[in-house]
């Protein structure tokens, strides 16, 4: 059996009413692939409609050191993604990160 060096991290939130996302997923929802080593984010996937908004995040996400301020991050997002649904992912993402600090604190 090959040894995984990567956790996989989920967090849902419910998504903004009278948008695409609630029509489709009624949540918006995260999946972090991060190095157990580095804490680094090496893949990420939303519940996105479409790939450019899928590929805009993975981009945005990948290399950033999960166990660092997630308030960077989320300045990130802000400047950078202009939709309804922008809290919505703002929520799951620092769900996701508090569910993984808890699990490298054990």
């Amino acid at each position: 059996m090959q040894q995984l060096n990567t956790l996989l991290v989920t967090a849902y939130a419910k998504a903004p009413q009278g948008t695409a996302m609630y029509e489709t997923y009624k949540h918006a929802g995260i999946v972090l692939e991060i190095d157990k080593l580095t804490h680094k984010i090496v893949d990420a996937e939303f519940t996105f409609i479409t790939e450019l908004a899928q590929n805009f995040f993975r981009r945005m996400l990948i290399d950033f050191d999960f166990t660092a301020d997630i308030n960077i991050l989320i300045e990130r997002i802000e400047e950078h993604y202009l939709a309804p649904s922008s809290g919505a992912v703002i929520v799951a993402l620092k769900s996701a990160q508090k569910r993984y600090l808890e699990k490298i604190a054990k």
